[in-house]
């Protein structure tokens, strides 16, 4: 497989519903030009933790994929959300979203049947010899009751087309052994930052970038912060990036996400509307203390 560079910052994007709670495709259409030419992230993630995966329909996750896929038109990677417990059903979005024309797939850890790390092992070897797109692991042990090992990553990543990982189990030592086991291997084996708070600390250590669900929010922001660490390797500049833009990172996470990022969205104009249950509005003093963040850093007028 020819090695295709995945560091950056990728946006998880919101899946914007309209007030009758039916997907709007104009809305999700306008956030794609939106990242893309006006936030110039790396890459984006449909169907994603961020995109209330959980709520869409097998026919609703594989249009919301289409919609990204045919609007991105190639300008920047789409890795698509095709991740699920049962492992034939990740194989039968991972082949929709290969025949779609997305660049690689996003697979969650199995959640709720909580398997040992030997079928963990079972479920990412049978989707990547199912489909021939690059396979990004991702690991969020707080939503799906099962950590991945970094033993059990590192053997993963021999594989040849499971390129990356979405690390979001808030461990750094963990991080750490990863990284350690992999950055001397026979191919870049690309960390990218899930927990939004630690994405500077994780780049510093030797990761590659971030998927990152406030970068629906501050997406150039995390895009530049990246930019200088990885690019520039400017520490410096990044870290006041990375100080400056952590009480809005807080801020966006006080309550489950995307809870307060379509929040944050609607406040700033951007097409996000109202979740879905179970998840259900901000409470109100959250609400008032993620609006000061966002005027504290220009987003909005105060």
């Amino acid at each position: 497989m020819r090695e295709k560079d995945w560091s950056g910052c990728h946006i998880p994007l919101v899946t914007p519903f309209k007030d009758d709670l039916s997907i709007d495709e104009d809305g999700l259409r306008r956030l794609v030009d939106y990242f893309i030419e006006e936030e110039k992230v790396s890459g984006l993630v449909p169907c994603g933790t961020t995109g209330e995966s959980p709520t869409l329909s097998h026919e609703e996750h594989n249009r919301v994929i289409d919609i990204v896929v045919k609007h991105t038109r190639g300008r920047v990677p789409v890795i698509a959300g095709t991740g699920s417990n049962s492992t034939d059903e990740a194989i039968f979005m991972t082949r929709h979203a290969e025949d779609a024309g997305a660049d690689a797939t996003l697979q969650v850890c199995p959640y709720y049947n909580k398997p040992t790390q030997s079928g963990l092992i079972a479920h990412f070897e049978a989707i990547a010899g199912a489909s021939r797109l690059p396979m990004i692991i991702y690991n969020i042990p707080g939503r799906t009751g099962r950590n991945i090992e970094p033993e059990t990553l590192i053997k993963l990543s021999e594989i040849d087309n499971i390129i990356g990982l979405k690390d979001a189990a808030n461990d750094i030592n963990q991080t750490m052994a990863i990284l350690r086991a992999t950055m001397n291997g026979p191919k870049t084996f690309y960390v990218l930052s899930g927990e939004d708070a630690i994405t500077f600390p994780i780049m510093t250590l030797g990761g590659h970038g971030t998927i990152c669900a406030v970068g629906n929010v501050i997406g150039r922001e995390f895009t530049e912060m990246v930019r200088l660490v990885i690019k520039e390797g400017d520490i410096e500049k990044a870290r006041e990036i990375h100080y400056r833009m952590l009480p809005t990172v807080n801020a966006l996470f006080i309550e489950t996400n995307p809870v307060p990022v379509k929040e944050a969205m609607n406040m700033m104009g951007l097409p996000a509307g109202p979740l879905r249950l179970p998840l259900v509005p901000m409470q109100p003093k959250n609400r008032e203390l993620l609006r000061q963040c966002l005027v504290e850093i220009g987003r909005l007028k105060a």
